[in-house]
């Protein structure tokens, strides 16, 4: 493709349609309504029963972008863009077939990584293929797209290495270090300001792309498990400004739009995320909240308190004698690969009589939706998830609640503890129902490091163990109990 002949605009001029060719038109037809279906797609993504078929608009419109800037008239060889579209179909093939649905934050942030460092190499490619007739304007896009794009790439790289235990999910903090991270991007943004002044110093632009591959591992290292999902969420905004700055630089109104799309939608999801958990978005980047516990030894405070351990045939008495039972799934039934066998006791309950329903908490998990992803994965209907404050004021009436490994959405501590890390945090009304059964491998609290109060109240039975032969255990002893 020639570097220096611009993408033709989504929206042309009426004058410009007039001497465009047949082509053109029908390029830029093609744009017009992949940017259409990439609106409808994440007005999709907005509602669990909208998911699908807004998953199914942005795949078309993706696939409809491609096609049609394939046909583009400058394209001259296909040849490396064929090979592309084998490996990068093969890959994405094997990425859908061998990693699990339990697996999908791991993924997504791998995902982000690679879109963050091809968007950071074509910035690169750019500026040396055009570093003497650049633009004042178009340097700036470079310079904003290569900072970003390697921001995401390492960044997503250290989201990655936290998810899968590679790298300790507890903060890695040191003194000075939000200081040295802010000075670091506001240098980077100085430096693309020097460069805008005198676009020949490569030097400048090399220290920016380096700075952006520092600042990736630097800005994540601090962040603890517990807010992975806000760091996920913000990572995909950076993937998309980075695209938006590439759109910009190469003339591609595309590319602008659905990068914009892609960073304003992670960002407002990133401030929901925020949010739901009470805390500021600048507490979720520089607090270094959320620790791990070493599985050995007992939370702090924990020394000295007692709880009632309870068997499979104890919490399956429970469950005979309920007429409403309320689900409420966490990380824990992520790691066990537990959301088939919840779908299952469920249904085992509902053919008793029992109304069952499932709590869906906003920050559940290690990604944005990811039980909501889960269950959907287990094909548990739509209408049966109920967000938080659809469904807090049932917990008073509700006889039975099963927590599949959640730990600080259920946490009495966040409503009267003020000392608690997590104080203020919207959280389930757990206590008040009839009967707590909590599935966990063991007493630790997981990443967040918070002790739960709610482990320890006379109304609550723990079940230690593997939650899905746990599950799949109450199952058989539901069967037995007829």
């Amino acid at each position: 493709m020639n570097p220096h002949a611009p993408i033709q605009a989504v929206v042309p001029s009426p004058e410009a349609v007039a001497t465009m060719s047949p082509t053109a038109i029908v390029l830029s037809l093609a744009y017009i309504v992949a940017a259409v279906l990439f609106i409808l797609c994440l007005r999709g993504l907005s509602s669990p029963d909208g998911a699908r078929r807004g998953l199914v608009l942005g795949e078309i419109g993706m696939l409809l972008a491609v096609v049609a800037t394939l046909l583009h008239k400058d394209v001259v060889r296909y040849e490396w863009i064929l090979a592309g579209l084998v490996l990068g179909s093969g890959i994405g093939v094997a990425i859908s077939a061998w990693i699990p649905m339990t697996k999908m934050p791991e993924r997504i942030a791998f995902s982000h990584a690679f879109g963050g460092l091809a968007t950071a190499l074509v910035g690169v490619a750019e500026y040396l293929r055009e570093v003497d007739g650049l633009t004042y304007f178009k340097v700036g896009a470079l310079g904003f797209e290569t900072f970003l794009g390697f921001l995401t790439f390492t960044g997503s790289i250290m989201a990655y290495g936290k998810l899968q235990g590679v790298i300790t999910g507890a903060p890695v903090t040191w003194k000075g270090q939000n200081f040295l991270n802010i000075g670091l991007f506001f240098g980077a943004l100085m430096a693309i300001g020097l460069l805008v002044y005198d676009r020949s110093q490569q030097q400048v632009f090399f220290g920016i792309a380096s700075t952006g591959l520092a600042l990736g591992v630097m800005a994540v290292l601090p962040i603890g498990g517990a807010d992975m999902p806000v760091v996920i969420s913000l990572l995909n905004s950076y993937a998309g400004l980075a695209a938006c700055a590439t759109g910009f630089a190469l003339n591609s109104q595309i590319l602008i739009i659905s990068g914009a799309l892609d960073g304003s939608s992670g960002l407002l999801l990133s401030l929901l995320m925020s949010k739901a958990m009470n805390r500021s978005f600048a507490n979720v980047l520089f607090g270094a909240f959320g620790t791990v516990s070493d599985p050995g030894q007992p939370a702090a405070g924990q020394a000295g308190k007692s709880y009632n351990e309870a068997t499979v045939e104890d919490a399956a008495a429970v469950l005979m004698a309920s007429q409403s039972v309320i689900f409420i799934p966490g990380y824990g039934m992520a790691v066990s690969q537990a959301q088939h066998a919840v779908r299952d006791l469920a249904a085992s309950l509902e053919r008793r009589g029992v109304d069952v329903k499932y709590a869906i908490h906003p920050v559940a998990g290690r990604m944005p939706g990811h039980m909501n992803v889960l269950l959907a994965e287990a094909n548990v209907s739509y209408d049966k998830l109920f967000d938080l404050d659809n469904i807090n004021d049932d917990f008073a009436r509700t006889d039975a609640v099963i927590v599949v490994g959640a730990n600080d959405v259920v946490n009495p501590a966040a409503k009267k503890d003020t000392s608690s890390p997590i104080y203020g945090m919207p959280v389930f009304n757990v206590e008040q129902s009839r009967s707590v059964i909590v599935l966990k491998r063991s007493m630790n609290p997981g990443f967040s490091g918070v002790e739960n109060e709610l482990f320890f109240q006379p109304n609550t039975m723990m079940v230690l163990g593997d939650a899905k032969k746990t599950l799949l255990s109450m199952i058989s002893a539901l069967k037995d109990g007829h």
